[in-house]
């Protein structure tokens, strides 16, 4: 491809599946481009609100289905003092979170809170919580923006779980594509949905004082959930059942964490902001959940046990009735309730990824989840969060109703964690107020495990008996994997400590093992003759004398030089033959080692499961642990021959077709020193393929490498300059520059021909550091 300021730069050829890749996500950002700007309180309100503030849509009707069955039309009563319950919870944990976010400004939420005040092995049952939170979230979310749709079009609600799998694809495609939420549109719908809500409960009470609202009446609407006819206030609300509906109405206040777990994301003072943004928030909230409710009781609107039409929906048709008017204002606020629920369950793909990378820097997950992946976003903890939402929906059958009982047990223990973690910080710090404050979060922290604790008993025979098994076994998952690699850092530390002593064998042996006379056999031979220690045997164990004859006939008619051993193994445990081999070769000969050559053979991930087995690697297991061996794995890449050989399978056809298609939609791929990965040189400085030895120049590039190494006994500093046009060596050796790969540099000073290999180098140069914004990466906005 030919650069935009030098010479054409031939590229190593693309996979087929890289190609496919840069169809769907687009071209791949470098770190450099990993910052973002910071949120106005407006566009922090709308950004970081849509999870909680959308719940209004179905944490009342929840409590309704829960109340229906047992107490009749008394629940269109018993709804107002459980929501008035939910609300006062709500309240509780809104002032705990306000002095979190003061107090802790950093992203991580209750994770944070926990880990500051209780040690990281504790903090995990709130790294457990939020992790199975933003889990639900994601299925909760889309389900009921799916009935939001569904409550319009009818026609569609045999695919309710059809669509609401697609949304999750989709927003698992949009995120791993680079998908910011850090902007006015992710703001829209949340001041939309409130609005338009909110002139509902308005208008509704206004009519219900003046002229009054129609009632529905659930005998005559076929669909709806059971309502029992009996006097339900008396017979039907027990205990249980209130507290069912209570905790069906906890999933009301999900979300009133999310502000905690992105306070960095706001602009400074970002503590009094992120107070401001989550008290305007939980305002909003209860206003809304309280009306919903107070409509329900004016309205009687039924929940229906297909999950539409949704008891929101009716309460519009209720209010605006019929008439155009009304079917226009029925139809934005169906539309903003479902932008504003998928919205909410796209906050989780920026919320698990990131906070999944934070808890995995602990060392409590596995460290492939920090990872940025080609768009900047931490790719793996995307995809795994899309598949356990679509797994969860796929169990459950994609109705809200059905996730409930899994949702808020981790959100409530995740408000716990919060508040018992504030509280020992004012016990530890007991800063001006603190015993004040100390009530709010222990009250808090009380509170919201005893809603753990009704929920894992009320809707224990629902599904949460699946969270109460789940819950316990994450966190011994979490702190496994920390013992884990606390066990190799130990042993490295060990090791440093201790280092091993060089081994010196007088003899050594390489022995190649052998199966099938093939290219990567053969590969393998050529490397164990490469390393020049003594002869190489190959070594057949004959599982099956006809193969063992059939392999020495090969052997013979190729010419192959390498002497072949055969050892016989009439019981067929090949790995065991393996090892006993080696200990024999050993056995009696002082200061021998033995090198173990296992030939593999290199296929796509699918192919090579299905067309070859492991022996290899259980073979290598078990000789690594015998003394003075090894066994190491040559691989061969057997695909990589064939393409060469037959250039026009399917699979090289479609990849130069998806090249192609890449090219049209994004672009030619980034060379190696492209403007993608170095920069143009500016206008008053000298591009790198124009510099000249002997003449001073000045230059701008990235560096690209660094090396230390020692030369006669000194130190000496080696980079690689690189922009658009070429790359340029740097010595420095009489200053100790701190410098990183990846630095912008500005430097001058006067290039000479390096006498070894002609190249240009520049030695001691003067420079300056090309300072850019600082990337933040507290939060999964970037």
């Amino acid at each position: 491809m030919v650069d935009a300021g030098g010479p054409v730069r031939p590229g190593l050829p693309e996979s087929a599946g890289y190609a496919l890749k840069r169809v769907l996500l687009g071209r791949p950002l470098i770190t450099e481009q990993l910052r973002r700007e910071r949120l106005s309180k407006k566009v922090a309100l709308g950004v970081l609100s849509p999870d909680a503030i959308s719940s209004s849509a179905y944490g009342p009707e929840e409590m309704l289905i829960a109340l229906l069955p047992y107490a009749g039309a008394a629940a269109f009563t018993l709804v107002l003092p459980i929501t008035g319950a939910i609300l006062v919870i709500l309240a509780l944990v809104a002032a705990s979170y306000r002095q979190v976010v003061s107090v802790y400004t950093r992203a991580g939420g209750s994770y944070v809170v926990a880990r500051e005040n209780f040690g990281p092995k504790t903090a995990q049952v709130a790294a457990a919580a939020l992790l199975i939170d933003y889990v639900v979230t994601v299925a909760v979310q889309s389900s009921a923006g799916t009935v939001a749709v569904v409550s319009a079009l009818p026609a569609f609600g045999p695919y309710s779980l059809e669509i609401t799998i697609g949304v999750v694809v989709f927003l698992c495609l949009a995120n791993l594509r680079g998908l910011r939420e850090a902007g006015g549109p992710f703001a829209l719908p949340t001041y939309l949905f409130s609005g338009l809500v909110g002139l509902v409960i308005i208008v509704g009470i206004v009519k219900w004082a003046t002229v009054g609202l129609p009632v529905y009446d659930p005998a005559r609407l076929p669909g709806t959930v059971p309502v029992h006819q009996g006097s339900g206030l008396v017979e039907g609300a027990t205990v249980l059942v209130l507290l069912r509906a209570f905790a069906n109405g906890g999933s009301s206040l999900t979300g009133v964490e999310a502000i905690s777990n992105t306070v960095s994301a706001l602009r400074k003072p970002q503590g009094q902001n992120a107070r401001t943004v989550l008290t305007v928030m939980a305002c909003i909230l209860g206003f809304l959940v309280a009306g919903v409710s107070l409509l329900a009781h004016f309205t009687h609107a039924t929940p229906y046990t297909a999950g539409y039409p949704s008891v929101l929906s009716q309460e519009v048709r209720a209010v605006f009735g019929r008439g155009t008017t009304g079917h226009v204002l029925y139809a934005l606020v169906q539309a903003a309730t479902a932008l504003i629920l998928y919205t909410g369950a796209n906050t989780s793909f920026n919320g698990f990824p990131f906070l999944a990378s934070f808890v995995a820097e602990d060392r409590f997950l596995p460290r492939q989840l920090t990872k940025r992946g080609h768009r900047l976003v931490f790719s793996n903890g995307i995809i795994t969060l899309a598949v356990l939402a679509v797994a969860l929906l796929a169990v459950t059958g994609g109705t809200v109703n059905a996730l409930v009982p899994f949702y808020a047990i981790g959100v409530f223990t995740g408000f716990a964690m919060a508040g018992y973690g504030m509280t020992r910080h004012h016990l530890s710090h007991r800063e001006p107020g603190w015993r004040h404050r100390l009530a709010v979060n222990g009250a808090a922290g009380v509170l919201s495990t005893l809603v753990v604790g009704i929920f894992a008993i009320a809707k224990f025979t629902e599904g949460a008996w699946l969270v109460v098994v789940v819950f316990p076994l994450l966190v011994a998952a979490l702190i496994r994997v920390n013992h884990e690699y606390r066990a190799e850092a130990a042993i490295l530390n060990e090791v440093r400590g201790n280092p091993v002593k060089q081994t010196n064998y007088s003899r050594h042996h390489v022995y190649v093992l052998v199966n099938n006379v093939d290219l990567a056999m053969l590969e393998a031979l050529r490397y164990a003759h490469s390393l020049r220690l003594m002869d190489a045997e190959a070594v057949h164990f004959m599982l099956d004398a006809a193969h063992a004859q059939h392999l020495r006939t090969r052997w013979d008619e190729l010419g192959i030089t390498a002497p072949l051993k055969i050892v016989d193994c009439p019981d067929r445990r090949l790995i065991h033959a393996a090892a006993q081999f080696i200990v024999q070769a050993t056995q009696g000969r002082e200061n021998t080692g033995v090198t173990v050559l296992l030939p593999r053979r290199g296929y796509p991930p699918l192919s090579g499961r299905l067309l070859h087995d492991r022996t290899a690697d259980r073979i290598a297991h078990a000789v690594n642990h015998l003394p003075h061996a090894v066994a190491t794995i040559v691989p061969y890449d057997v695909r990589a021959r064939i393409r060469q050989r037959f250039p026009q399978l399917p699979e090289e056809r479609l990849a130069r077709r998806l090249e192609r298609l890449r090219d049209r939609l994004a672009g030619p791929p980034p060379g190696p020193l492209t403007e993608h990965n170095a920069p143009h040189p500016e206008p008053d400085t000298t591009a790198i393929a124009a510099v000249e030895p002997g003449r001073p120049v000045t230059v701008d590039g990235r560096l690209h490498s660094i090396t230390d190494e020692e030369r006669d006994g000194r130190r000496v500093l080696l980079a690689t300059l690189t922009d658009s046009t070429g790359s340029l060596s740097l010595e420095f050796h009489t200053a100790r520059p701190d410098l990183e790969a990846g630095q912008l540099l500005s430097l001058t000073g006067q290039a000479h021909t390096r006498a070894r290999d002609g190249a240009l180098v520049i030695s001691d140069p003067d420079y300056r550091i090309i300072e850019t914004e600082e990337p933040d990466t507290s939060d999964g906005h970037a």
